[in-house]
């Protein structure tokens, strides 16, 4: 999935989008996937009981539920500063600066999904708010809001 040396074109939206969550190789490792419809992405984590953090309850761990928000904003943002017209495949991900996630209810062992919305974006630094529900959008068990440090892709 790279450039052809040839080619002046740029890759497609596919090309980057495929390219783009395939650099996070946590997010495989968890087994988060996205779905993009226009403009819109939406992360899926796939039940995986592997992902149980209390075996009692059962619910999902914590760290789990917290990475796949982390992910969640991470590539909203870099997905977003590809369609504003970076042609790289190899853009630099944006950097965590800071991290907060209100735990709203035990995550269910069952799939979860997750969106991002950026609520400031500037050039060198963006906020977003992240949320995460499983059976009913309206009923979620976790957010976040995340300050993160862009790439300088100008470079």
């Amino acid at each position: 999935m790279s450039e052809s040396p040839h080619s002046n074109e740029p890759p497609s939206i596919e090309d980057k989008f495929s390219h783009l969550t395939q650099r996070i190789s946590y997010a495989k490792f968890l087994g988060i996937d996205f779905e993009r419809h226009g403009d819109e992405l939406t992360a899926i984590l796939k039940f995986n009981r592997q992902l149980i953090g209390n075996p009692f309850g059962p619910s999902l761990h914590g760290g789990a539920t917290a990475a796949f928000l982390e992910i969640t904003a991470l590539v909203e943002l870099a997905w977003h500063s590809q369609i504003k017209g970076d042609h790289r495949l190899e853009t630099p991900l944006p950097k965590t600066v800071s991290f907060s996630i209100d735990y709203l209810r035990r995550g269910l062992p069952e799939t979860a999904f997750a969106r991002a919305n950026i609520i400031r974006s500037g050039r060198r630094f963006a906020t977003l708010h992240v949320i995460a529900w499983q059976r009913e959008r309206h009923r979620l068990f976790a957010q976040a809001t995340g300050h993160f440090q862009l790439p300088n892709i100008h470079a």
